[in-house]
């Protein structure tokens, strides 16, 4: 028996009481005794229906949006995708102007001709996966340093990856499980022409905005509609007109049964991290931390951001994907660490490692191996505190708050190019900085990044120690009597970086001198040197982090194998492939009884003309009044938008197919619910719940609303 294999049978839940069928992110290749379970709660396919390598399967129609960032699903014969209206908003507003605002108007492509490139934008499939573990972890031993292990480990994966995908236009992807004792082997296609089909107006993919994020009831119809374009002979291509839409292996039938309380719904998508091996010293630091910071940094970024929004149409458009893209973590980092106290998950943890520990000092040889794996974790996160802090504020404030930093990586590739003196490669790069620039400066606002670099770097400033400040702060210092304003003047009044006519003239005559004195670039080499030495001073404390997290796994797993060999459990998230599976229903949270599904009644009943979070188009209102749902209302004749059900999602998961047990398309995930904020670190099985679009809500949108009657007549529609 493989090690891997093994390790499926062996791992089990660290609260094994919290142990049901809707918590899980499992492989599909290995569904193992899930089947029966799934079987008996409704699922009429096989485990060949779901995955196979060599015949078609539900997994070649369930796609990766942008390497994992979401899921999609292909719906027709010609590449027709579905995706959430989050997912595809980066490009919905790409594409907008203030004349053309599809955000607000949303689009509806009237022919082939008529869908919008995106460059950049990608779908990958999942070719096969394979256990590893064995060639990965063939050469290394318990004597090795952790340094040593590590280059050992990663000599055997380069190996492995390359071995995978000789010859072929495939990628391959070792990715570790299970805290380093276990590697998969992935292997992908991925296409690079990706056309916008369709977006509903945010006044229905986006109704309640921040406000209902994370929330239920909800009221959104969180969708948009792309497709994959190919070369002619079915393979992945650069954007051409030349290209076709391509034909999939398998697609989705879409049903409009409709959905009950009580019935089988599983979701296949990329989720992308899960944390819930964490020690309790780990949790304390993720929420004192991690979340605590990312919440205070980005209250100030976003008052600053809705300021200039509100003020002028052009930069709410510039910066409405960049707002939304903010504001989500922003609330799930105030959440979580309110679901994690309500749920006392430090102290449950804290239970479980005294249990852990005293298993470990019963036999002599688990004690050498095993004795010190909490106090090497409890140590590293002792002794990195400052550094930890450091580096959270450093990526909320510095990376992730004015742009300066994220532009000059971007150039930075450039910088050295010019530094090569390469005529060619220079000429080269320039045709791609230009369009880098492009890109850039059409959604860039300087006056609103000029405030937003003053208050963050004053932020970081006043909360991480002087050993971590970057080196331009002393020529603040000595050049402008430390004042951050006066600073900010110079650079934003001369640098390329900060400026469309600057930059462009730059690339007329670019040289590596010219560059490299830049204010801009001074500065996002100063912060960047800064974040390097923050990094050093962390793994000086680290030495053997990996180590202690790679025994702590270890050790409970074969604590609950002496008990139960056969118990079923699943790595942690890690934008894979995977099948969460569960029912319909809704919940009773402090004596509130939550229905499973929410209507368009009662969307017209939260309508806001005053907020444009609640605002209800004049065509929204007069389909209502003539309330034509066709064949999409329900037996009461009402049209619901979401539904809920108890699967185990989370981020990365937004787009997902909601599946029957047919396997037919019946909704999308787009979101989780407040009382289950707790999830990527402890799954709540009595109140987290999955917030799906109703696919017979989508399709009246599609139908009713967008007229895109063409699309409607694409897809396999069953009853």
């Amino acid at each position: 028996m493989k090690k891997i294999t093994i390790l499926f049978i062996s791992f089990i839940l660290i609260f094994s009481s919290l142990a049901k069928a809707d918590e899980g992110m499992w492989f599909l290749a290995f569904l193992n005794k899930n089947y029966d379970q799934m079987k008996a709660m409704g699922l009429k396919l096989t485990p060949e229906d779901i995955y196979s390598i060599n015949n078609s399967s539900l997994k070649d129609a369930v796609v990766a949006l942008d390497h994992g960032s979401c899921t999609a699903e292909i719906v027709s014969d010609k590449g027709l995708l579905l995706t959430n209206h989050h997912c595809g908003y980066g490009e919905i507003q790409a594409h907008s102007t203030v004349e053309h605002d599809y955000l607000q108007d949303g689009f509806w492509a009237a022919s082939f001709d008529e869908e919008l490139p995106n460059p950049g934008k990608t779908v990958s499939f999942l070719i096969e996966m394979s256990d590893v573990s064995d060639q990965v972890l063939s050469q290394v031993n318990d004597k090795m340093s952790e340094q040593m292990r590590a280059d050992m480990i990663e000599k055997a994966i380069q190996k492995i990856q390359a071995e995978a995908v000789a010859g072929t236009n495939y990628e391959a992807e070792v990715q570790e499980m299970f805290e380093g004792n276990a590697y998969y082997l992935f292997i992908y296609e991925t296409f690079r022409d990706i056309r916008l089909v369709g977006a509903p107006p945010s006044s229905i993919g986006k109704y309640g905005g921040d406000t209902d994020n994370w929330m239920w009831p909800r009221h959104t119809g969180d969708f948009s509609i792309f497709r994959i374009y190919c070369a002619p002979d079915g393979s992945p291509a650069d954007y051409s007109t030349d290209n076709v839409p391509y034909t999939p292996k398998k697609y989705l039938k879409v049903s409009i049964a409709g959905v009950n309380e009580g019935d089988f719904a599983m979701i296949m998508g990329y989720p992308g991290t899960t944390n819930r091996y964490l020690t309790s010293f780990e949790v304390e630091e993720v929420m004192n931390h991690e979340n605590a910071i990312r919440y205070e940094v980005r209250t100030t970024k976003l008052d600053i951001l809705k300021k200039y929004m509100d003020t002028d149409p052009e930069i709410k458009i510039q910066y409405a994907a960049k707002y939304a893209q903010s504001a989500n973590y922003w609330k799930y980092s105030w959440g979580q660490n309110l679901g994690l106290e309500n749920l006392g998950v430090v102290k449950r943890k804290q239970k479980f490692e005294k249990k852990l520990m005293k298993w470990v000092k019963k036999d002599k040889s688990r004690q050498e191996k095993y004795g010190e794996m909490l106090d090497i974790i409890e140590n590293s996160v002792t002794k990195h505190t400052d550094a930890d802090i450091a580096q959270n504020y450093w990526f909320e404030a510095i990376y992730l708050g004015s742009e300066i930093e994220q532009f000059a990586l971007e150039n930075f590739g450039f910088y050295r190019t010019l530094q090569s003196e390469d005529q060619n490669a220079i000429d080269s790069m320039k045709e791609i900085m230009k369009e880098t620039g492009e890109t850039y400066f059409k959604d860039y606002n300087s006056a609103l990044d000029k405030e937003l670099f003053v208050a963050m770097f004053k932020i970081y400033i006043a909360k991480v120690g002087e050993e971590f400040y970057p080196s331009i702060y002393d020529d603040i210092q000595a050049d402008y009597d430390g004042s951050i304003e006066r600073y900010a003047d110079d650079l934003f009044s001369k640098s390329i970086l900060t400026d469309e006519d600057r930059y462009f003239a730059f690339l007329e005559n670019p040289t590596a001198e010219a560059f490299g004195s830049d204010f801009g670039f001074v500065y996002a080499f100063s912060v960047l040197q800064t974040y390097w030495g923050i990094m050093d001073a962390k793994d000086a404390e680290d030495k053997d982090y990996t180590k202690g997290r790679r025994l702590f796994v270890d050790a409970f797993m074969k604590m609950y194998a002496e008990k139960d060999p056969d118990h079923l459990y699943y790595p942690d998230a890690n934008s894979t492939l995977r099948l969460t599976y569960g029912t319909v229903g809704g919940y009773t949270y402090e004596k509130t009884v939550y229905n499973y599904y929410t209507t368009v009644d009662e969307y017209m009943a939260k309508e806001d003309p005053k907020n444009d979070e609640f605002f209800v188009t004049d065509r929204m209102k007069k389909l209502y009044e003539k309330k034509d749902w066709g064949r999409y209302a329900y037996p009461d004749g009402t049209l619901r938008i979401d539904f809920l059900t108890n699967n185990d999602i989370t981020g990365g998961n937004s787009g997902s197919p909601v599946l029957n047990g047919n396997g037919e398309l019946i909704g999308l995930a787009f979101d989780g619910n407040w009382e289950g904020m707790s999830g990527d670190i402890a799954f709540e099985t009595e109140y987290q719940k999955t917030i799906c679009a109703d696919i017979k809500y989508v399709l009246w949108v599609i139908d009713k609303y967008g007229e895109a009657q063409r699309l409607i007549d694409e897809m396999e529609i069953v009853e």
